[in-house]
């Protein structure tokens, strides 16, 4: 099992994919969130110690929160 702290940092323009129930998704991530975050209906709570990430899916174009340890980062 990898760390957060084994993972590349993620930033802005940065193409990452994750897993839904649907196979694997790719998508972009928009910012790093550090506080309290709205976004497909349902609400994060992130720290600077313990960010999540705004992501905008390639596939349906809607934007989501992620943690790091759910995305990997891709090179397109």
């Amino acid at each position: 099992m990898s760390t957060a702290s084994s993972r590349p940092a993620l930033k802005k323009g940065d193409t990452v994919e994750w897993s839904t129930s649907q196979g694997r998704t790719e998508g972009t991530v928009t910012r790093k969130v550090t506080g309290t975050a709205h976004a497909g209906g349902h609400t994060a709570k992130a720290s600077p110690e313990a960010p999540q990430y705004e992501v905008k899916s390639d596939k349906s174009g809607k934007t989501a929160i992620h943690r790091p340890g759910s995305l990997r980062k891709t090179s397109r």
